[in-house]
């Protein structure tokens, strides 16, 4: 019989055996290293039916808005999303304090080159929400260029974000580039009403008013463009509209939406996640595509209302972080509450030719 220390010897020798083949490991050239065959990426050796996004929005580690109010909804829906975070906060701005960082164009752009230089740079979308800077911005349009060298056919999907209810929170000189630069290379722009006005110059006080600035913003480049609230008379609407080929009248459709007594944060990052997720599936039919996006919005701001009004607070008190992880039913097979109404072709009304490719 083996003395009983002799196991415990030889345990301690396996493991600086162990430790010291590690450490060999450690500083092995890469070139040895990289001999060996390595994995293939799945999501591009086989790709899903919907999609591989890339989806470049602001981050929160409590709640839910930018990424965490987009990318668990795609990932639902289908498609493979690899997020890019603008920003890393502690929580959203309407807290009353937040920490974090914030990433700039050169930091974006080096997160590019990693994955070119692993023949990783294939996507199907772009989405972008929230840009708080210029220099951002800029990278964001380097972006599209070097995504759309590799697959032509990739859409770029853009919540141009910046502002609401009259005021701007994004610097001035971001509207002006909007408008000359990124919304000429979006696939579908969404736009709440201020942004509508603030890209196109135009009023918004009528429906055909959101007709006029949906033909406007497709002059400029956009198929598809849906304005994803508009407020006219005391009523709530989305007025979206589709171009299906450049020169001929878009079709053209509004949803009446319920006003909801209460305030929420990550709606529009979720609306704009929703619809690109369902006009994939339903390219031709934007119209469907919304009113699936609308019916799950709509049922999860109604879980959220209940369930804080169940906790005892008031709703109409603060922001309310919507309950994304609750509602994942309504996001994965909607009850469509909520139907379009088609506008006549009459309806549409025919922008200058003059003005045609540009907006003002």
């Amino acid at each position: 019989m083996l003395p009983r220390g002799y196991m415990g010897n030889s345990i301690i020798i396996n493991r600086l055996e162990l430790k010291a083949f590690r450490a060999v490991d450690i500083f092995r050239p890469t070139s040895s290293i990289k001999s060996a065959m390595a994995p293939p990426i799945l999501s591009l050796a086989l790709p899903s039916e919907t999609g591989r996004v890339l989806s470049i929005q602001s981050h929160t580690v409590q709640g839910y808005v930018g990424n965490k109010s987009a990318v668990f909804p795609l990932q639902l829906l289908g498609y493979d999303v690899d997020p890019i975070n603008s920003v890393q906060f502690s929580n959203h701005t309407g807290y009353p304090t937040f920490m974090g960082q914030v990433l700039n164009g050169q930091e974006l752009w080096e997160l590019i080159e990693g994955l070119e230089a692993n023949d990783l740079l294939f996507y199907t979308h772009l989405l972008t929400g929230y840009i708080g800077s210029v220099s951002f911005l800029d990278t964001v349009l380097e972006v599209v260029s070097k995504l759309r060298s590799v697959n032509p056919n990739l859409k770029y999907v853009c919540d141009p974000v910046m502002g609401d209810e009259g005021k701007l929170y994004v610097p001035p000189e971001l509207v002006a580039l909007y408008r000359e630069k990124v919304v000429p290379v979006a696939s579908m722009l969404t736009p709440n009403q201020f942004e509508a006005e603030q890209l196109t110059g135009l009023r918004i006080l009528t429906e055909q008013d959101g007709l006029e600035a949906c033909n406007i913003i497709h002059a400029a480049g956009p198929a598809k463009v849906v304005i994803t609230s508009i407020s006219i008379d005391g009523n709530l609407l989305l007025i979206g509209s589709h171009q299906k080929e450049m020169g001929q009248s878009p079709e053209q459709f509004k949803i009446v939406i319920p006003k909801i007594p209460a305030y929420f944060t990550g709606t529009g990052d979720l609306m704009t996640a929703l619809l690109l997720g369902w006009s994939n599936k339903y390219p031709d039919s934007l119209d469907k595509a919304a009113e699936l996006a609308v019916s799950s919005l709509q049922a999860l701001l109604l879980r959220t209302l209940n369930d804080y009004k169940m906790a005892g607070y008031n709703p109409q008190s603060s922001s309310l972080e919507i309950r994304l992880i609750q509602s994942q039913d309504d996001i994965r097979h909607p009850q469509v509450k909520y139907k379009a109404h088609g506008y006549n072709q009459t309806d549409a009304i025919t922008y200058l030719k003059g003005k045609q490719g540009c907006l003002y």
